[in-house]
């Protein structure tokens, strides 16, 4: 089976006074090669949990997943990650930062350039091959820090807020570049979020986690990312469909924060 299967997944951490903390219960889910998904919740629900148990960097306490038909026992490179910092080598130019996956793998040098030559291209930075990682802006950063992440050649793309740390302008530009990459390279990419607004812009399938312990709130199967390839996103916000949406969505949010709020001021 293509694609990634979630089943039944869970995870619990012990805490060192001997309690312990439900984070996720009972994930089902099922994510078709090439589909854009956006995840969004609460702080809380267990968001960056999943997307470090999907990556392989934990282990779930309950559960399997599968990836192409095999299970996931830890990192891979099928798997690519882009943390919301860029994680970048700051003593390497951009160039190298974008091969150095490639040149781990014994990737011929020629190969290794053409494909730098190529990412570069894609994400905007042709003229900044040489610059060094701390001569360059948050928001050029992360470009690097995809191209870096395509290089590799992933299945799968997880994105853990990559665009929480940029002003909006940057922000908008680079959502507009996540939509192009994944129309360009057919790639799936799973991106957790805080904003509302950028799970509706960036999510062909949005889901919404409730917490304690998290779990799949309520999906939805949305026409805007489509919508935003190659167009103002500012245009898809104006769709007589997107307001409506996020103020539902906000709603949601806001009364699961609210119940966390009482929860916490009556224990």
């Amino acid at each position: 089976m293509t694609g990634l299967v979630i089943d039944d997944v869970s995870m619990t951490f012990e805490l060192p006074n001997g309690g312990n903390v439900e984070a996720l219960k009972n994930i089902n889910l099922q994510i078709n090669e090439g589909e854009l998904l956006s995840v969004l919740g609460p702080s809380g629900c267990g968001k960056t949990t999943l997307l470090n148990i999907l990556a392989g960097f934990l282990a779930p306490t309950d559960g399997t997943m599968s990836m192409n038909g095999h299970a996931i026992t830890g990192p891979h490179s099928e798997r690519g990650m882009v943390f919301q910092q860029g994680a970048l080598f700051e003593w390497m130019n951009v160039a190298k930062n974008i091969g150095f996956g490639p040149k781990m793998k014994g990737t011929p040098q020629a190969e290794i350039d053409a494909k730098v030559t190529e990412l570069l291209g894609i994400v905007g930075l042709q003229d900044f091959a040489e610059k060094m990682i701390y001569e360059m802006s948050g928001g050029m950063q992360q470009r690097v820090a995809l191209a870096r992440c395509l290089a590799n050649d992933p299945d799968i793309i997880l994105m853990d807020e990559p665009l929480g740390a940029l002003d909006a302008l940057t922000r908008e530009k680079m959502q507009s570049l996540v939509l192009d990459i994944w129309k360009k390279t057919g790639k799936t990419i799973i991106l957790i979020t805080h904003s509302v607004e950028e799970a509706l812009l960036l999510g062909e399938r949005l889901l919404v986690m409730a917490p304690r312990p998290g779990r799949v709130h309520k999906e939805y199967n949305l026409p805007f990312a489509e919508m935003g390839v190659g167009a103002d996103l500012r245009e898809v916000k104006r769709h007589p469909d997107f307001g409506p949406k996020r103020d539902e969505i906000l709603s949601m949010i806001w009364d699961m924060e609210e119940e966390i709020m009482g929860r916490t001021e009556s224990a």
